[in-house]
């Protein structure tokens, strides 16, 4: 049974807000002061429970119940009365982490939901005890005590591939090795938090370092800027198996310096159609009112950029422009790029 918002049942408050991390360029060095975990792809999601009530809730505060119900089905069948755990709702498509499999549940029809549970049932990887089987708050405790609570529960009750206890070290090397060698099939990068630390509910308290991976890609089209006739956004594009150039994303990262050179460069190899695959769809949250319109290119041009997640074939951020390829042939910019490496961090413990 999932709660209603205002049930009063469970140990803390349904508003209260996880401890979220700030981004850094490096983790800290410091070993004896933190912990380091992998950072996963998914829902963050507080996880309540008391006596048969079970309630899932985002970081933003919203409810996730109603479209994870195999998991709220898990939870109200383990043999605790209650706790409070912090963690990432995470989908594992064919050895990789698929957010576009999250995405989906978001789904206002119920047998819509149903079905992919059934189909694709999520995976809950927790990460901090916020309040223990016995009902002791653990929000002031360090991050030592509350990881031995945590694992102590894990140990009675996980369920490989359903119910999972992320890993963690305090050895910055292995830290540093899941950062370069996990692929995005497991993990996006390393949280660090304090050994000594409480549990800072809405505080960036913790530091993240995401993973970052570079692609070559091939400019097929570019944005003016809102209110300008100056280049804003170069529209990036790869190849894929049947040799169409396809829409993945944008990089908007261009110095002021650079942008009357850029535009001349860019309006003299404006030619239709720029991408002969899927091509750029009008504004999107990123963009203005204007820069739903946008300016084919003859395909010349690569860019390396930096980007870190993937959905649905396309970049889900913008992408950071690191530099101009003018010794890569454009179809050498290929869809493999995009394609994550076997996942080393499995979701199945």
């Amino acid at each position: 049974m999932t709660a209603a918002p205002e049930d009063p049942a469970f140990d803390l408050p349904l508003t209260t807000e996880p401890m979220e991390a700030k981004s850094a360029e490096s983790l800290p060095d410091d070993p004896d002061a933190w912990q380091y975990e992998p950072k996963w792809d998914g829902f963050r999601c507080l996880a309540f429970k008391s006596g048969g009530d079970v309630d899932l809730r985002a970081k933003s505060g919203k409810p996730l119940g109603r479209f994870f119900p195999e998991v709220v089905a898990m939870l109200a069948e383990l043999p605790v009365e209650r706790f409070v755990i912090d963690g990432e709702l995470v989908i594992e498509i064919e050895g990789h982490l698929s957010f576009d499999a999250l995405q989906m549940r978001l789904h206002p029809a119920a047998s819509r939901i149903l079905k992919l549970s059934n189909e694709t049932p999520a995976r809950l990887v927790l990460f901090d005890m916020l309040v223990t089987p016995d009902g002791k708050q653990f929000l002031d405790e360090p991050l030592t005590a509350r990881r031995k609570a945590l694992d102590a529960f894990g140990k009675k009750h996980a369920m490989p591939g359903r119910l999972i206890i992320s890993p963690f070290t305090r050895d910055l090397d292995q830290a540093k090795r899941w950062l370069d060698d996990f692929g995005e099939g497991a993990t996006d990068g390393v949280v660090a938090k304090r050994l000594d630390g409480g549990y800072q509910c809405g505080e960036r308290a913790m530091i993240k370092v995401k993973r970052l991976r570079t692609a070559d890609c091939v400019v097929g089209g570019f944005r003016y800027e809102s209110k300008s006739r100056e280049v804003g956004s170069l529209l990036l594009g790869l190849y894929d198996d049947d040799g169409k150039l396809n829409h993945v994303g944008f990089t908007s990262t261009i110095t002021d310096d650079e942008r009357p050179e850029l535009t001349k460069r860019l309006e003299a190899l404006r030619k239709a159609p720029g991408f002969s695959g899927k091509a750029p769809g009008g504004p999107s949250r990123w963009s203005t009112e204007r820069s739903g319109e946008w300016e084919p290119l003859r395909p010349e041009l690569v860019v390396e950029v930096r980007f870190d997640h993937v959905t649905g074939d396309r970049f889900r951020h913008g992408t950071k422009l690191l530099r101009w390829r003018p010794d890569k042939a454009p179809k050498q910019c290929t869809m493999e790029q995009m394609t994550p490496p076997p996942a080393e961090v499995g979701v199945r413990r």
